[in-house]
């Protein structure tokens, strides 16, 4: 991104700018229901698109491509897609967890301002091995990262997010003409919205909740145990903020 849109302070950021960067990760929400009538400005949409194309890519391969959808009949047709794939989810749902299931808002392709399918171009760097001779899902993770860019810009911006993952690749790739060899990695509904949620929905919901950070480290090895004066640190930290405190 352009230097004169960052606060620079040293090899660091200032203060200010710090802890801008948490505070959009730790408000970052993936919105469902939230979203308004208002459009998203081309500038900010561009805004946007330049962050997730400025995400790292394994050997530089940069395999995302950004199908901006707006088309209301065509969105219509991928939120059809989205339904049929929700009720051939229902049955692995817990038994009792499916009337909570079906409460949930899951989407908001008709509701949001544009819909944003991010796909990786699995073809890009097929002449270079590098970082893919021993992992070639790494362009995969790498569009990932574009999908993340995109979503933490967004919220600095004030736009909502939402994943929508519950879909038959096929059929959206069918629909959005994706030839073979690009892989839809995430369908995104894009829109101002009237509120950022103070935490997920899912968790709101008691769908979920997140789990304890230490309880996700180890020490050397899987499930060593140690790192107590860094569990110490994450412990003073607290609970989910919206900046980290000041050194």
């Amino acid at each position: 991104m352009p230097e004169r849109m960052i606060a620079f302070h040293g090899e660091g950021f200032d203060h200010l700018a710090r802890d801008a960067v948490y505070h959009a990760i730790a408000t970052r929400r993936d919105v469902r229901s939230h979203f308004t009538p208002a459009p998203v400005d081309d500038d900010v949409l561009a805004r946007l698109l330049q962050a997730a194309h400025h995400a790292p890519s394994v050997g530089y391969m940069q395999p995302w491509n950004f199908i901006v959808v707006r088309d209301m009949q065509r969105r219509q047709q991928v939120r059809n897609l989205f339904l049929a794939a929700r009720e051939q989810e229902l049955p692995a749902i817990e038994e009792e967890r499916r009337a909570l299931y079906r409460k949930l808002k899951l989407e908001g392709i008709c509701e949001s301002a544009l819909n944003l399918c991010v796909t990786c171009d699995r073809q890009r760097s097929r002449n270079s091995p590098l970082g893919r001779w021993h992992n070639p899902e790494m362009d995969l993770y790498s569009t990932v990262c574009a999908v993340q860019n995109f979503w933490l810009a967004a919220r600095a911006e004030g736009v909502g997010v939402g994943w929508v993952s519950i879909i038959d690749a096929g059929a959206l790739k069918q629909l959005l003409s994706i030839p073979e060899h690009v892989t839809p990695v995430a369908y995104l509904c894009v829109g101002r919205v009237s509120q950022f949620a103070p935490k997920p929905d899912l968790e709101t919901h008691g769908w979920g909740r997140r789990l304890p950070l230490s309880d996700l480290i180890m020490s050397e090895t899987f499930s060593g145990a140690g790192e107590t004066p860094l569990k110490s640190a994450i412990a003073r930290l607290g609970d989910e903020t919206g900046t980290q405190p000041k050194a």
